[in-house]
C-alpha cells in the first residue's frame, strides 16, 4: 500500500456538493472519483425516490461497499462521495478502510435546499433534506476529517480541501 495516495469521503447532507467537489477534487489529485450513490442497492434508490428516510439497517452493507471500495483503491487513491451522516456510519467505513479521511461539506440549510429545488434527476427529494440535517452527527474533533465550506465557488472549495488534506493525512 502506497502511504502518499488520498483515500477521501467526501461527506454531508444530500446537495451539499459532495459529487461536483468529489469530481474536482479526484481531477486534482489524479485519482478516480466514485459517487457512493452508484453503490446503493436497488431497493434502497427505490426507497429514497418514494420520499422514504432509509434505517441503518438499509445503510449498513451500502456502508461496507463504501469501505471495500476504498481499500480496493490503496494503491491507486479514490476519492469517494458518501452522505456519512453519522460517526457509526464513518466508523463503519474506517472498520474497511482506517487511512480514509472525510471532508464534511457544510453549508445554510437555504443554500441546500435551493441547490436540491434546482437539481433535476436525482432521486433523493427535497423533502428529505430536513430528516438528513437532524441525522446528521457533525465530525468529532477525534475523528480523521475536516470542514469545509461550500459556500463559494467550487475551485475555492477544492483549493480548501486540498490544503486539508496534507493534515488529515498525516494524523493517520
Amino acid at each position: 500500500m502506497a502511504e502518499h495516495t488520498p483515500l477521501v469521503v467526501v461527506m454531508g447532507v444530500s446537495g451539499s456538493g459532495k459529487s461536483t467537489i468529489g469530481k474536482h477534487l479526484a481531477d486534482r489529485l489524479g485519482v478516480r472519483f466514485v459517487d457512493g450513490d452508484d453503490l446503493h442497492p436497488a431497493a434502497n434508490i427505490r426507497k429514497m425516490a418514494a420520499g422514504h428516510p432509509l434505517t441503518d439497517a438499509d445503510r449498513w452493507p451500502w456502508l461496507a461497499r463504501i469501505g471495500r471500495a476504498l481499500t480496493e483503491a490503496e494503491d491507486t487513491g479514490l476519492v469517494i462521495a458518501c452522505s456519512a451522516l453519522k460517526r457509526a456510519y464513518r466508523d463503519a467505513i474506517l472498520a474497511e478502510e482506517p487511512r480514509a479521511v472525510f471532508l464534511h461539506l457544510v453549508a445554510r440549510r437555504d443554500v441546500i435546499a435551493d441547490r436540491l429545488s434546482h437539481r433535476g434527476g436525482h432521486f433523493m427529494p427535497t423533502s428529505l433534506l430536513d430528516s438528513q440535517l437532524a441525522t446528521l452527527e457533525p465530525l468529532a474533533p477525534d475523528e480523521p476529517g475536516r470542514e469545509i465550506d461550500v459556500g463559494r465557488d467550487v475551485a475555492a472549495v477544492v483549493d480548501d480541501a486540498m490544503a486539508a488534506l496534507p493534515a488529515l493525512a498525516a494524523r493517520r
